[in-house]
């Protein structure tokens, strides 16, 4: 019997979204998939892809991430690919936000990043090559009101991502990351947190004209399907590339950021705010 010799990506926060559709496009291409994720039974229709393994992956524990890569090099033997996917948002005025927001916020979107990250790069040396694709955001190159530790994680994600790609390539690694702007998911309902209870509190009015600007907005977002493409040219194209903006959104604002001076700017977001 022949040896199966397709490369092999990790997938974190493969359950839903941008994380089930990269997952997929990888092993539609002939990948070896380890789609991980918090809860397993949420993989059941990836698990039925024959180049698809699911695996429990809580990338703020430690524990559960060496776990899941000792498995996945049980499984397959190589990891050529770790696509940073897991994450969530966190939305509201930052006095409001407790401890335990905060934690959960950079435990999830920057130590889980970290974690991974780390449990890999040994695996990817001894091949002398691999590439890490950390899945950023818009949001980590620009802000927004009321997002201040969502922006605080993705700018931090962009800011390693581009210093850890100088220090992997004379080993043969790359290091990038992906920016979505607004994805047609379920990130804001499942993967949307908020550090405010209904009711009346000193950012009240910024807060309903911000959510107003917001719900209007819905619907004009890139599919999921379209940022795994991103994802997979990152992966695959072989470049020394780092930065990938994902969505017409995204290309349209960072190209703004580039061009308008700093009051420019921040009387935009002002204006594209409702404030």
């Amino acid at each position: 019997m022949p040896v199966e010799t397709s490369p092999v990506v990790l997938i974190t926060g493969a359950s839903t979204g941008i994380g089930r559709a990269t997952a997929n496009l990888f092993a539609e291409r002939g990948w070896r998939v380890a789609a991980t994720m918090r809860n397993t039974s949420n993989g059941v229709s990836l698990a039925e892809h024959q180049r698809v393994t699911v695996l429990p992956l809580d990338v703020t524990d430690p524990s559960s991430v060496a776990a899941a890569v000792a498995a996945t090099l049980e499984h397959f033997g190589r990891i050529d690919v770790a696509v940073n996917n897991a994450g969530y948002g966190l939305f509201g005025p930052f006095e409001t936000s407790t401890d335990e927001q905060i934690r959960r916020q950079f435990a999830t979107n920057v130590d889980g990043v970290f974690a991974v990250t780390r449990a890999v790069l040994p695996v990817m040396r001894r091949q002398g090559s691999g590439a890490i694709i950390n899945v950023a955001s818009l949001g980590g190159l620009i802000t927004l009101p009321f997002f201040s530790l969502y922006h605080a994680t993705k700018f931090a994600v962009v800011g390693f991502t581009e210093s850890l790609s100088f220090e992997l390539a004379p080993l043969g690694i790359r290091a990038k990351f992906v920016a979505p702007g607004g994805v047609a998911t379920d990130f804001a309902s499942r993967s949307l947190a908020r550090t405010f209870a209904e009711g009346k509190h000193a950012y009240g009015d910024t807060l309903s004209k911000v959510m107003a600007v917001m719900s209007a907005r819905r619907g004009n977002y890139s599919g999921a399907g379209s940022i795994a493409e991103i994802i997979f040219t990152a992966a695959t194209d072989g470049t020394g590339q780092v930065m990938y903006l994902a969505g017409p959104d995204a290309e349209q604002a960072f190209a703004l950021r580039q061009r308008l001076s700093e009051a420019e700017r921040l009387a935009m977001v002002r204006q594209h705010s409702g404030l």
